[in-house]
């Protein structure tokens, strides 16, 4: 049976409703070499973001991803402490950012090193938590996949291949995207493992169905970023065109940033349901395909 892994443990479908694919509860996008780089006391995230996600609790949210990776300030333990505080399941990504965003340590390792440590945190313990990565999140530049970024997509595509765990990438261009996909071949993984994180971002809508005719995910994550009508316009295409199965909805939104006073002003993750699935129903979106794209599609992206 697949299971989610989450900082509760392993959750079934069944235990599960809906799932918000890409969020962020702490995020440090300063470089890792900078003073202060993802400090934070845990009880200080507790107290600005429980009240977010108490929010989307009382929406039905049964589970959050969080999208923060290695080289942006990923805290595991804060997750931890936040998901505990306020009985939601997080689930939390091995893998490492793209250039600047990589500490010494991940640019000296071997693809082989690289390998080993996610598939520690995959199968043994996330570092500085009691549970287990739930999947691998990465990222690619917008000129093309760097050396470095190629040998940590490498690395994850055969950690993937060993778990099953699913490879999300914040790459903004369709053609860097079909270069990673190539690549995850080559290692003898399955294009259907891999994330399109931020589809919306690549102008060319034919782009976007072409990542999805390879079988990669393909995710709008701008609900409550962009304009709804223009958010819902983009998922009745993807609709129209057949590919709802491997469609994620997101806001990509959040967060404590321990770079600001306080940790800063946390946007909240409700317009998905607030605005956006009541939008898709008067437009005719079945109540079916609301399940799919909010229930179905992030258990069967992100489980394993």
């Amino acid at each position: 049976m697949r299971h989610l892994y989450t900082t509760f443990g392993p959750k079934s479908q069944a235990e599960l409703g809906m799932i918000l694919p890409h969020e962020h509860v702490f995020v440090d996008l300063r470089t890792p070499d900078q003073p202060g780089y993802g400090e934070a006391n845990p009880l200080d995230v507790v107290r600005l973001m429980g009240p977010r996600i108490d929010a989307i609790r009382a929406q039905g949210i049964t589970a959050l991803v969080e999208c923060t990776t290695g080289g942006v300030g990923r805290r595991a333990d804060i997750d931890y402490v936040v998901s505990g505080s306020t009985g939601l399941p997080i689930v939390v990504p091995t893998g490492n950012y793209r250039e600047p965003w990589i500490p010494d340590w991940v640019r000296d390792a071997s693809q082989d090193q690289l390998r080993d440590w996610m598939l520690r945190e995959l199968t043994e313990e996330i570092d500085g938590a009691p549970f287990k990565a739930g999947w691998i999140k990465l990222s690619a530049g917008d000129d093309g996949i760097t050396p470095l970024e190629t040998r940590i997509l490498r690395a994850a595509a055969q950690a993937g291949k060993v778990t099953g765990a699913v490879i999300g990438s914040h790459t903004i261009r369709g053609r860097v995207v079909m270069d990673q996909l190539d690549i995850i071949e080559e290692e003898g993984y399955s294009p259907d493992r891999f994330i399109s994180i931020h589809t919306q971002e690549e102008p060319d809508f034919e782009m976007h169905l072409a990542v999805a005719e390879r079988g990669a995910w393909i995710e709008y994550d701008h609900c409550g970023r962009a304009d709804d009508a223009l958010v819902c316009a983009m998922i009745l295409k993807v609709l129209e065109a057949g590919f709802g199965n491997q469609l994620l909805l997101s806001h990509d939104l959040g967060w404590f940033d321990p770079a600001q006073p306080g940790g800063g002003t946390p946007r909240p993750y409700t317009a998905l349901v607030d605005r956006i699935i009541p939008m898709l129903r008067a437009s005719g979106v079945t109540a079916e395909m609301i399940i799919q794209l909010t229930h179905i599609n992030p258990f069967n992206a992100f489980a394993r």
